[in-house]
């Protein structure tokens, strides 16, 4: 009897040592939210290989909506996320009360008119409707590329980052506005003809950025951004999610996997 306890005991150990070793070759667990599409096969391609050389083990969770990332983020079930821009995120903290934090910009694709039904836009028929992101930051992302394409023109005086239809000064197709939340867009093209399409959004549902219409001129306001918590912007994380997203690695899966992508200026 004796000799059985031993042996349990000493099987017992094993398992308890190998636990140990096996928790600290993971490394400290991170977990990162991502929209589904390219954002997330950014962090599970380009962001991933280059913290788990640091060794953080990464998770990844998926998320189809805008608001979802940042009460997950803001409640601590995530570390950080990547899917939004500077101006919604800090849209978001106004509305929530919340404090999120911009650390580093990442290669964005750039938001589209697209048309399941004209080939151009001279071919858009006076008093067509065209579908919009619901929230108005990326609302406005859709009147500026809608001006850049020469199809409506925006006072001066509106504010560049919430822009509203009141803010529109000349309507040369005559075009209905329809506001939708992101997620209904990609079909908005064939439902309704002519929709303003996250780039993200777009390529998840198996779009090419080369068939818009009109792409969006992108500037460092608009590009996506990796996100913490305030309270986390000091931290051996966030330095660590900085120095991945500047790595030779991302730099080189994006040149090859993320065609089309805009990216950001490259730091000094």
């Amino acid at each position: 009897m004796r000799g059985i306890l031993l042996f349990l005991a000493g099987t017992l150990g094993v398992i308890i040592l190998s636990s140990v070793l096996l928790y600290e070759d993971e490394g400290e667990v991170i977990t990162i939210g991502a929209s589904t599409g390219p954002f997330s096969d950014m962090v599970n391609f380009a962001l991933k290989p280059p913290l788990e050389e640091m060794g953080y083990s990464v998770e990844i969770i998926e998320y189809t909506d805008y608001v979802q990332p940042n009460n997950a983020l803001h409640n601590g079930d995530l570390d950080a996320n990547l899917y939004q821009n500077v101006l919604f995120m800090e849209d978001f903290n106004e509305e929530n009360g919340t404090d999120l934090e911009a650390l580093v910009q990442v290669p964005t694709a750039p938001m589209g008119l697209y048309s399941g039904e004209y080939d151009g836009i001279e071919a858009i028929e006076n008093g067509s409707e065209v579908a919009l992101p619901l929230d108005p930051v990326n609302a406005s992302r859709g009147f500026l590329t809608l001006e850049e394409a020469g199809l409506i023109s925006i006072s001066e005086d509106a504010n560049t980052f919430a822009i509203e239809e009141a803010d529109i000064t000349a309507n040369n197709k005559n075009l209905e506005f329809v506001f939708q939340d992101a997620g209904q867009l990609p079909r908005s093209v064939d439902q309704i003809g002519l929709s303003l399409v996250p780039g993200n959004f777009a390529l998840a549902s198996g779009m090419d950025l080369n068939d818009a219409l009109a792409l969006e001129g992108m500037n460092e306001y608009v590009r996506n951004q990796v996100v913490i918590n305030a309270s986390d912007a000091d931290s051996q994380l966030a330095e660590d999610l900085v120095t991945a997203v500047r790595s030779d690695y991302f730099d080189e899966v994006i040149d090859e996997e993320f065609d089309g992508f805009d990216k950001p200026e490259e730091e000094e």
